[in-house]
């Protein structure tokens, strides 16, 4: 490791996140601190063909960025929309701020893989998993020492990282003070895009909100007119221990019923059922899973059972 990273002053004062990412920078991508900003970007139809694998995303994200623009833009920082692999899809930015951000590669094309460009907010939150924010010096290329940059991953209707979203500033912010509220932002952003996925991936199923969910993932299933699962979000499948996407393939839309408007009763009991069926019907977890105790569930599956049934009514 170089003797910049090793310096007591700025290596004690990272967070484990940042100090992490060094690390890799140094012992496994190899990338030394004074490597320039790549001046290659994707070609027209190497772009266009990214877009592409974005598949369902690059549907319904415009919404989303537009929103996530209008949010940020009066603090001078622009949006960006990458891939998996941290290639960036989509931007929104200010018109003024367009030839910093093509000359910082805050634009549709750049590589921004922590492999590639060391610690930034794209490729390392891509790899940890996480919200993460870097801070001017945080880069560990000392060319990209006057960026601040936000970025979260978000998850596609298959429970896999489907990309990220980054707001970054060229605008001097010393204090650091307004990437506080950024994570927060994007956070909310990035369960607005997964739900958008979600929907559009199910929409002829019927589809269940298991709660908030505190991360960033919703928890959310989609089941199929029998009520088997068909579908989770990596949320829900965190919830239920399902590490591998293949176990439960995914498909959504709230219009499976629209022959009729379902009452209370039968959408309670489609929740429930739902619940039941992701547990192998233990009631325990599905308790759990309802924010409810088990003395609440057993009341409600034994007021559902004395109804008749919804033809019947």
């Amino acid at each position: 490791m170089n003797s910049l990273t090793m310096s007591s002053g700025v290596w004690s004062g990272l967070s484990p996140l940042i100090r992490n990412s060094w690390r890799r920078c140094a012992e496994q991508h190899g990338i030394a601190t004074d490597t320039p900003l790549r001046t290659d970007i994707l070609c027209p139809a190497e772009l266009r063909q990214a877009r592409e694998r974005m598949g369902v995303t690059m549907k319904i994200a415009d919404p989303e960025l537009d929103r996530l623009h209008g949010i940020v833009s009066t603090l001078d920082y622009n949006v960006l929309l990458a891939d998996p692999a941290g290639i960036v899809v989509a931007r929104r930015g200010a018109p003024l701020f367009e030839k910093g951000c093509r000359r910082w590669h805050l634009w549709p094309g750049a590589n921004w893989a922590e492999a590639v460009a060391g610690t930034n907010g794209i490729g390392t939150c891509l790899v940890e998993g996480q919200p993460v924010t870097v801070h001017r010096d945080e880069h560990w290329c000392t060319g990209l020492r006057y960026l601040t940059c936000s970025a979260v991953p978000f998850y596609g209707p298959d429970g896999c990282v489907a990309g990220a979203l980054d707001a970054s500033t060229i605008r001097s912010d010393p204090s650091g003070r307004v990437v506080l509220m950024m994570e927060a932002v994007l956070v909310d952003a990035a369960r607005r895009l997964e739900r958008r996925s979600f929907l559009e991936a199910f929409r002829n199923r019927t589809v269940l909100l298991l709660g908030e969910g505190n991360g960033i993932s919703l928890p959310m299933i989609a089941l199929d007119d029998k009520r088997i699962v068909v579908g989770a979000t990596y949320a829900a499948r965190s919830m239920l221990g399902i590490e591998d996407p293949e176990q439960a393939s995914v498909c959504f839309d709230l219009g499976a019923r629209a022959a009729g408007v379902p009452d209370f009763q039968e959408a309670e009991r489609t929740v429930i059922e739902g619940a039941l069926a992701m547990v192998q019907g233990k009631i325990a977890p599905a308790a759990r899973l309802l924010g409810v105790s088990r003395s609440t569930l057993y009341r409600k599956l034994k007021t559902l059972a004395e109804l008749p049934p919804p033809s019947a009514r």
